[in-house]
């Protein structure tokens, strides 16, 4: 699988986003007695930048609550960023107007994780897959719109007939094909996949899959693949970033990351995939507690977690720099471990 090359397609810059929350009664409380209340902003994702190429497809992966998804809604448009920016085949999004912006809304689109919270189900497939086309006048009259429907069905391996078909009488895989389906009917060029197997069933999580490299080559696309799933990624992605607590603290390619991790928390996290070659070994997480993105570790926040830990990994959080070609990872000991 070769990476892609050229200009990048999607590139972020310092790309953060904070959420302001309301404090409930009880915090309320507490800070009227003179207790500690949780702060009032949670940073989800927090200076990220990242450029993908075309033809690429970049994972990223991370516990839950790191801010994958966040990230990937910032990049798809359905989220804002607080700060930074997004820029699109050379143009940052936030200046895009017109037609312009309308090519970046098209030309960007995201698969979510579960298909049928994703999926009217009021409507029938047909009219979920045409919807975008009618919306944004991609096709003439109604049998241009059936034809494209029943083409990006084909595509997805779905009999066209079921056009006719609400979401609740298809299996969890069809439903994800539904979705990816609606997706393809705009001809995007950059796709968001957000966990796409992971509410799926083990046997039909590897026909999605080889779905979704079929299709990057039919059409030319490039992915970015969240999951938490490394054996997933490892088999899909030709560069990966390692997210903890809403910062990118590794970037490698796949075949080196996987062959030599740097950072303390991928070697963690690649230690645990499950393997036939360690049927006797006991499983063990990642020892410690996710800390709250409300009141995150001073430092580097994966120190509290980290058995290489030093003094100054509780005081200063180290940059994310360049340790080899084509590799950064964010840590005081790179090179030392």
């Amino acid at each position: 699988m070769s990476v892609g090359t050229g200009a990048p397609i999607i590139a972020l810059e310092g790309l953060s986003r904070t959420f302001q929350r309301q404090p409930v009664l009880a915090e309320r409380l507490l800070a009227l007695v003179g207790r500690r209340a949780m702060p009032a902003a949670l940073q989800a994702v927090s200076d990220v930048d990242l450029t993908i190429h075309r033809g690429e497809v970049m994972g990223l992966v991370g516990e839950s609550g790191c801010g994958k998804s966040t990230l990937g809604r910032m990049v798809s448009g359905i989220l804002p960023p607080t700060r930074g920016t997004v820029t699109f085949d050379g143009r940052q999004v936030g200046d895009l107007s017109g037609r312009d912006r309308l090519a970046y809304v098209l030309g960007v689109q995201m698969i979510f994780q579960d298909p049928y919270a994703s999926l009217n189900p009021r409507q029938k497939v047909g009219d979920i897959v045409a919807e975008p086309l009618r919306v944004h006048g991609m096709a003439k009259g109604r049998g241009e719109v059936t034809a494209r429907v029943d083409q990006v069905l084909a595509e997805v391996g779905l009999d066209p007939a079921y056009k006719e078909r609400y979401p609740h009488q298809f299996s969890g895989g069809q439903r994800q094909r539904i979705g990816i389906a609606r997706a393809l009917a705009v001809r995007p060029r950059f796709l968001v996949c957000d966990e796409p197997i992971a509410a799926l069933d083990v046997s039909i999580q590897a026909q999605v899959i080889n779905l979704f490299l079929d299709l990057r080559d039919q059409h030319e696309l490039t992915y970015l693949f969240v999951s938490h799933d490394l054996s997933v990624v490892r088999h899909v992605a030709d560069r990966v970033a390692i997210m903890y607590l809403g910062r990118i603290v590794e970037l490698a390619p796949a075949a080196e990351l996987f062959a030599a991790p740097a950072h303390p928390y991928t070697r963690a996290l690649l230690a645990e995939i499950p393997s036939v070659k360690r049927r006797r070994r006991r499983f063990e997480a990642v020892k410690g507690e996710l800390p709250s993105p409300l009141d995150p570790p001073s430092g580097c926040t994966f120190h509290p977690r980290c058995p290489f830990a030093l003094p100054r990994c509780a005081e200063a959080a180290p940059a994310l720099q360049e340790i080899s070609p084509g590799r950064l990872s964010a840590c005081h000991r790179n090179g030392t471990i």
